[in-house]
């Protein structure tokens, strides 16, 4: 069964094309690296697997629902770390995942999921306080609570130093092997070579 599947999807934003005619399909379990330069249109495609951006022109089903009816259903079911996560800067690492875990409605240790992405002696400290790569592994600490089906991962390496990434990588590998579908979004070619089944290019679509 296919957990994302996008047919013919456009999205026009006045006179400009932000996504073209885009079909594709992720299987259920696959680490799916979805390349392309900035400004290619991923973000805008991850906006729309979450119904964040509705597109004008094509068909979206998201774990078996379709976005446009079942937009919640999708989001229980889906850890998201956004491109440029911008934090609570009064509130603790370990106050961030709490919000996560009260969202998800689940009874998980929030220090064991800080601790899971290189966090843990940090919980305590005012978030506003952190680098940008602790700011990076607190997001995927927020989007790994629950377990989630499906994570949408938007240039997760952003920030984080050489081991770091490895880290990273080495996360995404284990959600795989639990299960989880993983949609891993970059312009950087090395990390989704590095770490993914199978990697499409989205070029900047006719009409940028």
């Amino acid at each position: 069964m296919a957990a994302i599947e996008l047919d013919g999807v456009t999205k026009r934003f006045e006179d400009i094309t932000a996504v073209s005619d885009l079909s594709l399909t992720v299987d259920e379990g696959e680490v799916f690296g979805f390349l392309g330069p900035n400004g290619a249109g991923k973000s805008t495609t991850i906006n729309i697997l979450l119904d964040f951006v509705r597109p004008t022109s094509g068909t979206v089903t998201v774990l078996g629902h379709d976005t446009r009816e079942e937009s919640v259903a999708v989001r229980e079911r889906t850890g998201v770390l956004p491109e440029g996560f911008d934090v609570y800067d009064r509130l603790t690492g370990r106050a961030h995942v709490e919000f996560a875990v009260d969202s998800k409605e689940v009874d998980i240790d929030p220090d064991a999921v800080l601790e899971r992405v290189g966090l843990g002696d940090a919980a305590d400290r005012k978030a506003g306080g952190y680098s940008k790569g602790m700011r990076q592994r607190l997001a995927l600490a927020m989007a790994l609570v629950g377990d989630p089906d499906l994570l949408i991962l938007d240039e997760p390496s952003s920030g984080l130093d050489p081991a770091g990434a490895k880290e990273m990588r080495e996360i995404v590998r284990a959600e795989s092997d639990r299960g989880a579908t993983v949609f891993f979004s970059s312009h950087v070619l090395e990390q989704v070579d590095a770490v993914c089944d199978r990697p499409v290019v989205l070029e900047h679509p006719v009409g940028f």
